[in-house]
């Protein structure tokens, strides 16, 4: 069943939970409540925020993901510093390039020579 917010109508009205806002589990088909259940203030549903985060990965990132991935098992260390440093170097992302310089040291290269 959803959960949906309420809050007071009247502004610095009401008790604690309805001046703060609260949730309650409704049916979907189910009226919205009028009257706060713990002070009778009147009150009104509110259009709550998504709090769930969707990440969508690029087919290309997946890609390189996978690859990066392919190499680092096989011990192909410098292969897999190569793609990920150029990837991150493309896409900005820190992680893919600290992750490209665990490679490059994992290979043997001096990472104070790395520009």
């Amino acid at each position: 069943m959803p959960i949906y917010e309420y809050e007071t109508i009247v502004p610095g009205k009401g008790c604690e939970k309805c001046r703060k806002r609260f949730e309650v589990i409704q049916d979907i088909n189910e009226a919205p409540l009028s009257k706060c259940p713990y002070c009778g203030n009147p009150v009104r549903k509110l259009v709550s925020w998504c709090r769930a985060a969707v990440v969508e990965v690029s087919v290309e990132a997946t890609r390189v993901e996978n690859k990066v991935k392919e190499y680092e098992r096989e011990g192909m260390w410098s292969h897999a510093a190569e793609l990920a440093d150029s990837y991150s170097e493309k896409t900005k992302d820190s992680t893919l390039k600290t992750r490209a310089l665990e490679d490059y040291k994992k290979a043997g290269y001096d990472l104070n020579s790395l520009g």
